[in-house]
């Protein structure tokens, strides 16, 4: 049995090696993440115990085409209620942990971001085709946030590097299809816009194809709908919060519900695997 240090500072266990084994291959945990074993004070990298000194830490990505119903089927299948306020603590914790340099990064493509938006003709456009690309980053960089993984302030742009075309179309797809959503009496739309929370995440980190990306969210998200409408929701509301803060407070709020999504993302399209 060992109790491991998480990417938000919290210690998680007694768990078996064989779970420990299920975070090293979805991505929760690392060989360098700081472990324990019990009946011992000692703090050593899970690579150093020889249970984990073979494990592979990469999350695995996806290798030739994939079937967005089983895929995403598997993944329903070895999840667990998603907690709305666990993921709200967690990414505050994540946040209080590494405060300015996340802050700092979140700034700055969130600036870059909305000056892009801002460019006269093409503002539109570039919101349009870029939005996918800017979350992608912001995305990647909490997820190596959380994983424990080395991340620096390029990685909240890594989406123009790792998956530039696949992202542009998801975010074109994602927005016209969200738009005519909204047209269609607004529901479907609310649900649309809910249901591809994961599409740009399962872009950048699992490699996933465009289309089966947007299917797979959509699927592992409308299993527990309600749940992700009402963070989202209650994101929204944190980040009107900051708004009301003398509009600086965005910059404290936004990583908050930025974290959370990545944490619903991590709890849903990263389940450990099945006993």
């Amino acid at each position: 049995m060992f109790t491991i240090i998480g990417g938000d500072g919290k210690e998680y266990g007694p768990v078996s090696a064989e779970q420990v084994r299920g975070w090293l291959a979805g991505g929760r945990a690392n060989l360098d993440t700081k472990a324990k074993a019990v009946g011992t004070e000692e703090w050593r990298r899970l690579g150093d115990f020889p249970e984990f000194s073979g494990a592979t830490p990469p999350p695995p990505v996806a290798i030739g085409p994939v079937d967005p119903k089983a895929y995403a089927a598997d993944l329903i299948a070895r999840g667990s209620p998603l907690s709305i306020g666990g993921c709200i603590s967690r990414s505050w914790d994540l946040l209080r942990s590494d405060f300015w340099p996340m802050v700092g990064a979140t700034a700055v493509l969130v600036i870059v971001a909305m000056v892009a938006g801002s460019i006269p003709f093409v503002g539109i456009l570039a919101s349009l085709l870029l939005g996918g690309v800017f979350y992608g980053g912001l995305y990647y960089y909490y997820l190596k946030k959380i994983r424990g993984q080395p991340a620096e302030l390029g990685d909240v742009f890594s989406g123009f590097s790792l998956a530039l075309g696949p992202l542009v179309i998801t975010s074109l797809l994602v927005n016209l299809l969200t738009g005519l959503g909204v047209l269609c009496l607004v529901l479907p739309g609310i649900y649309l816009a809910v249901s591809y929370s994961f599409a740009y995440m399962l872009v950048i980190d699992r490699k996933l194809e465009f289309w089966t990306a947007m299917e797979v969210s959509r699927r592992v998200v409308t299993s527990q709908w309600w749940r992700m409408f009402g963070l989202v929701l209650l994101g929204a509301i944190i980040a009107a919060l900051g708004v009301i803060g003398l509009i600086i407070g965005i910059f404290v709020t936004i990583p908050i519900c930025v974290g959370a999504m990545v944490y619903a993302y991590e709890h849903l399209c990263n389940p450990p695997p099945k006993a």
